[in-house]
């Protein structure tokens, strides 16, 4: 069932502003793209139908201003100024600013943002779905107690439920999915603390794809799915000192593993006689930019949702695109971006593969990164090299770089803190200090080129900022405002109860 949302008397007033009085720029451009844009929002209808699937989309650490970044290379490489671009889920009719604190956290880790949308309360980081008074590391606590997963409620419903991740399936994000554990670190057994009785995430991953909680996941991690005697396709050793060799379980139970993009290709999308385990990787999956014998974040989405879609009853399915965070991490936007253009054709391709009247798409954020753009750039200054200054004749930059009070040019974008500091240590152990370096437009561009940061870290570190939420399908209208992450879980668990 639909609800319209059209009522005359709001119709008649957005409406007046613009017919009720002649108004001079009524003919520009921008003018009439706005008002037709406003009123195809009053025009819309929300769908309160129950929903049948579930897709959840996460670009780990693709916050607002990593998404910003996003965008605008998007358009650029198809030619525009980049700042119009309009990202496949940023057409969506619903959005809202998330907040991602965690309970301890000002600025959170993947675990306990992941687990917030998985399980509906926040929790502490390091900690993946155990209840928020759970000590980091209290393995003896985290084998007493569990949270309500909603891969179980999905379960119970009698649909299917799916993972990818072009991060490590053993990962926070995909692991939230199906793990509970008191340090997402415990990836394989050989994680595990000395006297630590808790299942390492691998194994518990191995355990869901037998009983049925998880039946497609494809990504990567193959470490920890081998013994450490079994060298895997890629030629890589496992790391498993417990024996365990869980791709050899789920072959052993009928069901179909790939390593590579030929022979996911060649996989029967079906889960008929067992489950579909993909490992593309010993550890994350390739960037996009370096992506060879793999397949891509779009075509797993593609042949997971063929799988997936055969269950009449429906489907959950969690997309990561893992790796948008450790460009990230690495102060790297050249690979950031390639990687978030890569997640925006993921989403696409489910949109053109699903049913959005009972289908509900989510689109959405862990958490930010300490990303920053500096001013006044004009536009179509390319984001990722130097900040150029504006046209006071016309609309494109004019070309010529902006310089800072040093005499020197600066980048669009940069990070507060990174492996790109500005400053150096004198001698090791020293005092930092340093001044910035010339730069130039093609050092800038350059696929391996470090944004310029303040603090020195070797790994760049997460933001506390706002994430967005972009939604389409049943039950939408609910992502809308400013909310906390957790309640993402109960527009989710809302629009698969809808009656």
């Amino acid at each position: 069932m639909k609800t319209s949302l059209k009522a005359s008397v709001a119709l008649v007033a957005l409406a007046a502003p613009a017919f009720a009085q002649d108004i001079a720029q009524a003919d520009n451009e921008w003018f009439t793209a706005g008002s037709e844009a406003v009123m195809a929002r009053a025009e819309a209808e929300v769908n309160t139908a129950q929903a049948q699937n579930i897709i959840l989309f996460v670009a780990d650490g693709n916050g607002v201003g990593t998404n910003y970044a996003t965008r605008l290379f998007a358009g650029q490489q198809e030619g525009g100024l980049g700042d119009d671009y309009v990202l496949s889920y940023e057409a969506f009719p619903n959005a809202a600013l998330v907040k991602t604190y965690s309970v301890n956290g000002q600025t959170p880790d993947s675990a306990p943002t992941a687990g917030a949308m998985n399980t509906g309360i926040k929790q502490r980081n390091t900690v993946i779905n155990l209840p928020s008074e759970i000590a980091v590391d209290d393995c003896a606590a985290g084998l007493e107690t569990n949270l309500t997963l909603l891969s179980e409620i999905v379960g119970d419903m009698g649909k299917e439920v799916g993972i990818i991740s072009t991060a490590r399936l053993t990962h926070a994000t995909p692991a939230a999915v199906y793990s509970r554990t008191a340090n997402r670190n415990w990836e394989g057994n050989a994680d595990l603390p000395e006297g630590c009785e808790q299942r390492d995430i691998a194994a518990q991953l191995g355990d869901a794809l037998e009983s049925g909680l998880v039946d497609l996941a494809l990504g990567g991690g193959g470490r920890y799915f081998f013994p450490e005697d079994v060298t895997g396709d890629e030629g890589y050793a496992g790391r498993r000192t417990d024996g365990r060799n869980i791709v050899e379980e789920v072959t052993g139970m009928g069901g179909q593993f790939a390593w590579n993009a030929e022979t996911l290709e060649g996989l029967t999308p079906s889960l008929e006689n067992g489950p579909i385990l993909g490992l593309f990787e010993d550890s994350h999956m390739e960037y996009e930019a370096d992506r060879t014998d793999e397949p891509s974040l779009a075509e797993m989405t593609a042949f997971a949702i063929d799988t997936l879609s055969q269950n009449e009853e429906g489907f959950y399915l969690e997309i990561e695109a893992g790796r948008v965070d450790h460009a990230n991490h690495a102060g790297n936007l050249a690979r950031v971006v390639t990687d978030g253009v890569a997640f925006a054709e993921a989403v696409q391709t489910a949109l053109d593969m699903v049913d959005t009247s009972n289908t509900l798409i989510i689109v959405t954020a862990d958490h930010e990164h300490s990303i920053a753009f500096n001013g006044y750039c004009g536009r179509g200054s390319n984001i990722l090299g130097l900040c150029m200054d504006t046209n006071d004749a016309g609309i494109e930059t004019n070309g010529e770089p902006m310089l800072a009070a040093d005499g020197k040019p600066y980048t669009v974008a940069g990070y507060l803190n990174g492996a790109g500091s500005i400053l150096a240590p004198v001698e090791e152990g020293g005092e930092f200090v340093g001044s910035r370096p010339e730069l130039t437009e093609e050092e800038a561009t350059d696929l391996d080129y470090l944004q310029q940061a303040l603090i020195p870290n070797s790994s760049e570190s997460h933001s506390g900022e706002d994430v967005a939420a972009f939604a389409i399908g049943p039950w939408s209208h609910l992502v809308n405002g400013v909310m906390e992450q957790n309640e993402l879980f109960h527009v989710m668990n809302y629009a698969l109860n809808a009656e």
